[in-house]
C-alpha cells in the first residue's frame, strides 16, 4: 500500500511541475482545462482534479486495486474526499430534467461528510455519457460500458476533449434513457462528490453490484462512502414468495430469506430501488424514512 501511495505521490509532483509550466503558457492548455483550473482556484484541488480527470482510469483502477485491505485511515480519507448520495430512479431523473438554476448551498444534512457538500446545477445542465472505469477495471465486467454521466461545465467539456474516443454528448432524452435502461437492469443511481472536482456534485454513475469501487468500499472494506437515498424497501409479506431475486439483486446484502419471504435488513438498505425493480411480483415497494436522511432532491433545493 505504501508503494502504491508514494506512486500517486510522485505523479502528482511531476504533474505539479508540468501543470505549472503550462500553466505559465496557457495557450498550450485545452479550454476546458483552463477554465476547470481557473474555476478551481489553481491549488492543490485544481491539480488533484486535473489529474483525476485525465487519467480517471489508472487513478480508479488503483483505488479499486490495493495490495492489502486499507487501513482505517485510507478508508476515512476515501470516504471524506470521494463519496456518493445514493438517488431513487426519480430523483435521477430530476437532476437530468432540471430547468433551473441550483446556487452553492449546504448540502450537510443530505451528505454527512465534511468536504465536498456545495451543489451547482445550472439548468438545463449539459451531460456527457462516459466509460464506466470500474466496469472497464474487472478482468469480467458488466455491459453495456458507457454509462457513467458527467454532469455540468466545465468538466462535460474537459471529459469530452480530453477523452473524445470514450465519451459523447447526451441530449435530455438520451440521458433519461440511460438513466431508464440501467435502472431496468436492476443497477442503482448514485450523485458523486470529489472536493477535487470543484467542491461539488459532478456525476451520475449507474452502478452494478458485480463492478462498482463504491459498493466494493462499502460492502467488502467497511467504508461508509455512500449515504442513503432516504428511503428504504418494504417488502409486502403476503405477496412475496422467497424466490429470492431480490436478495441476488441487492447491492448492499440488504436482503435475505425465511422460510416464506424475504426479509430487509434495515441498516444495509441504501434505497436504491433495485430490488424494487427486479421483483417479478411488485411485491417490493421503496418508502420514506426519515431516520435513513433527506432525500437529494433537485426539485425542492431550486
Amino acid at each position: 500500500m505504501l508503494i502504491a501511495l508514494f506512486a500517486v505521490i510522485a505523479v502528482v509532483l511531476l504533474a505539479a511541475v508540468v501543470g505549472w509550466i503550462l500553466a505559465e503558457r496557457g495557450s498550450l492548455l485545452r479550454p476546458s482545462t483552463r477554465r476547470f483550473l481557473k474555476e478551481s482556484g489553481w491549488g492543490w484541488n485544481a491539480l488533484h482534479g486535473y489529474i483525476y480527470g485525465r487519467w480517471t482510469r489508472q487513478y480508479i483502477r488503483l483505488l479499486l486495486n490495493p495490495p492489502a485491505q486499507p487501513k482505517p485511515g485510507m478508508l476515512n480519507w476515501l470516504s471524506n474526499h470521494y463519496h456518493a448520495k445514493v438517488l431513487t430512479h426519480e430523483h435521477a431523473q430530476a437532476i437530468v430534467s432540471n430547468d433551473r438554476n441550483i446556487p452553492l448551498q449546504d448540502l450537510e444534512q443530505i451528505i454527512p461528510y465534511p468536504v465536498a457538500r456545495k451543489l451547482v446545477l445550472n439548468g438545463p445542465p449539459a451531460v456527457a455519457a462516459f466509460e464506466c472505469v470500474c466496469r472497464h477495471a474487472r478482468a469480467q465486467h458488466c455491459e453495456p460500458t458507457q454509462v457513467c454521466m458527467v454532469i455540468g461545465q466545465p468538466i462535460v467539456d474537459f471529459v469530452l476533449e480530453h477523452h473524445p474516443k470514450t465519451s459523447r454528448l447526451l441530449t435530455r432524452d438520451e440521458a433519461l434513457e440511460l438513466l431508464r435502461a440501467e435502472h431496468e437492469r436492476g443497477h442503482l443511481h448514485s450523485a458523486w462528490f470529489k472536493d477535487a472536482m470543484l467542491d461539488r456534485f459532478y456525476a451520475i454513475c449507474n452502478c452494478c453490484k458485480c463492478c462498482c469501487g463504491g459498493i466494493q468500499a462499502m460492502t467488502q472494506w467497511g467504508a461508509r462512502i455512500m449515504a442513503s437515498s432516504g428511503y428504504v424497501a418494504a417488502v409486502n409479506q403476503e405477496e412475496c414468495e422467497a424466490c429470492g431475486t431480490c436478495v441476488d439483486t441487492c447491492p448492499f446484502n440488504a436482503m435475505s430469506l425465511n422460510e416464506t419471504s424475504s426479509v430487509l435488513d434495515w441498516e444495509r438498505c441504501m434505497g436504491c430501488g433495485a430490488c424494487e425493480v427486479k421483483c417479478p411480483l411488485e411485491a417490493i415497494t421503496l418508502v420514506r424514512d426519515e431516520r435513513k436522511g433527506i432525500p437529494l432532491d433537485v426539485r425542492c433545493l431550486a
